[in-house]
């Protein structure tokens, strides 16, 4: 295990900076701060490709504990840009970790810095919203810092989702199953294609600008549209494909970037949130069965409630703490989809009965 002590600065857009301890690969990195309030599953959290482009800010004040362990990534790679945290474990304790963090980072090249006040930071980002910032263990020097982070475009308007899909189609799970899924990847988490595969279904995972005619070919049983970082608004290679789905009438489950594409596709404008929602413990209440739940979120942006299209949909799920859109139908269709994460286990599964309920709409031929 290799140990760093060097000093490390974090400067944000606004011109506020924070002095600390490098962690992870001496460097200088860029993104959109973000804050997850989880306790647990920093691994889970940093693999999420949905993450692509954003410096997460860990509001849990010891990270590293408990080490890494290879079946538990989301994806291939560490998919955030860098780390903010308190306490950044050296040392691990458990048994089932094969690793390090720190050489978890290092071997990802992944930037970050420690030995920081987060909840100042956080309580700043609360109130000043998500923006840009930068970490470097490399200099210093604010005005250097300040010319490299004017470069940095903004999360608004940016497509990331064409960044961590997969570049070739591949398959998931038991060729013989009951059912066959085809996944327009747009950065989908590995344990959503378990949850499918343990509810016999079979999967073909898609590049996300692949067209609904080419994932016909395999003459799936219903399609499923992943989540994904980025804005929702020009992934314009997905909405038009999940048009031509939904004019098919086909069958169709999305989850959150997915439920912004679904949204998109019907004529509904999406917006940045101030902060977005990234945690553990969201309430979200299902309208239809009044039953509330606590979720696993993930996002950025959001459906808006007063845009033109929304006539189109039923909004299923909303958010108790600030009553945004969580979940809807379209009218008319079989086509559903929410904006958390319910192959999480906050609940610790609260939300799995939504992967039953898009398998029940696949045996109804």
């Amino acid at each position: 295990m290799t140990e760093i002590t060097h000093p490390a600065t974090l400067l944000l857009e606004d011109g506020t900076f924070y002095n600390g301890k490098a962690i992870g690969k001496l460097g200088t990195t860029t993104g959109e701060i973000c804050f997850n309030t989880g306790m647990t599953g920093y691994q889970e959290i940093f693999t999420d490709p949905s993450y692509f482009g954003q410096i997460m800010l860990a509001t849990n004040v010891h990270i590293g504990n408990y080490g890494v362990n290879t079946e538990e990534t989301e994806s291939d790679y560490i998919k955030i840009s860098g780390l903010i945290c308190k306490n950044f474990a050296e040392n691990y304790s458990r048994k089932q970790a094969n690793g390090s963090l720190t050489d978890y980072f290092i071997e990802d090249n992944i930037v970050g810095i420690s030995n920081v006040d987060t909840r100042a930071i956080v309580r700043h980002i609360r109130n000043k919203g998500a923006m840009n910032c930068i970490i470097s263990s490399e200099t210093s020097d604010l005005s250097e810092l300040k010319k490299q982070l004017d470069k940095v475009p903004s999360m608004k308007g940016l497509e990331l989702a064409s960044k961590v899909s997969t570049q070739k189609p591949y398959f998931f799970g038991d060729e013989n199953a009951k059912y066959k899924i085809a996944v327009l990847d747009l950065g989908v988490k590995k344990n959503i294609l378990k949850c499918f595969a343990q509810r016999d279904a079979y999967l073909q995972i898609f590049p996300g600008d692949t067209s609904f005619e080419t994932m016909m070919k395999w003459n799936p049983d219903g399609f499923f549209i992943s989540n994904g970082p980025g804005d929702p608004a020009p992934v314009y290679y997905a909405i038009n494909t999940v048009k031509k789905i939904l004019e098919a009438d086909k069958k169709i489950f999305g989850i959150c970037l997915g439920l912004q594409i679904m949204g998109e596709a019907v004529g509904i404008s999406t917006f940045k949130m101030h902060n977005g929602h990234r945690g553990l413990n969201h309430p979200v209440k299902n309208l239809i069965t009044g039953i509330s739940e606590i979720t696993s979120q993930n996002h950025g942006f959001a459906l808006d409630k007063e845009s033109k299209g929304i006539e189109n949909i039923e909004i299923t799920h909303i958010n108790l703490n600030d009553n945004t859109i969580e979940g809807i139908k379209i009218k008319g269709k079989n086509a559903f989809a929410v904006q958390y994460h319910p192959e999480s286990s906050p609940g610790p599964h609260d939300s799995r009965y939504l992967f039953d309920d898009f398998i029940k709409m696949l045996k109804n031929k």
